[in-house]
């Protein structure tokens, strides 16, 4: 459900402006109404400053005037007020600020289980950086001696299908390198047998 930015604030100026009921202004603002009724009397947001509605696009002056004719119409917010999704851009992964420390461990256990995983892959995988993974990988990291190897789908950072796709990359990767790799075959010579020796004459015997 859509509601104001500032609720409050915006409960405030509508008590004020308006010949709304608590109930209509309440639904607006996603507030109970006996809290439209306190801060109309003063008990509840008395420091709070009334933030228009109009001036910042989630309501219109006909839509206030439509629901002050009927006391049982709801305010709609205004269509220019909800945001459009935004497009996920290419770019690191945002990992929870709770999850950054668990990063350490994920590296160490990719590193040490999975060393065909590379680093550009680690860091996409994990939204981490490559010297980070590079001082994990060294020991360098400043809390080296407390990391301990953790896998990173139990720890959160990514989902295990994301992983199986990493880790199923780099295996091609590596498979397809080595075969680059591996010298051709010299063509079989074929060395022809050695002929037989022919018997040496019997002599005969002399009686």
């Amino acid at each position: 459900m859509n509601q104001p930015l500032m609720p409050k604030a915006a409960a405030v100026w509508l008590i004020e402006n308006t010949t709304l009921t608590f109930d209509q202004v309440a639904a607006f603002c996603a507030l109970h109404p006996l809290e439209i009724q306190a801060i109309a009397d003063g008990e509840v947001a008395a420091s709070i400053i009334g933030r228009s509605p109009i001036t910042h696009g989630e309501l219109t002056s006909a839509e206030i005037e439509r629901c002050q004719r009927d006391p049982d119409a709801r305010l709609q917010m205004a269509a220019r007020a909800v945001p459009s999704v935004a497009m996920r851009t290419k770019g690191p992964r945002y990992t929870p600020l709770a999850k950054r420390q668990d990063k350490p461990a994920a590296i160490a256990w990719l590193v040490r289980h999975q060393p065909e995983v590379s680093d550009s892959q680690i860091a996409r995988l994990l939204g981490t950086t490559k010297t980070t993974i590079q001082a994990v990988r060294d020991r360098s990291h400043w809390n080296a001696p407390n990391i301990k190897r953790q896998h990173p789908v139990e720890l959160g950072l990514c989902k295990l299908v994301e992983f199986d796709a990493a880790v199923a990359q780099a295996r091609a990767r590596a498979a397809k390198g080595a075969g680059d790799k591996m010298p051709a075959q010299p063509p079989a010579v074929h060395t022809p047998a050695p002929a037989p020796l022919d018997e040496p004459e019997s002599t005969p015997s002399v009686n």
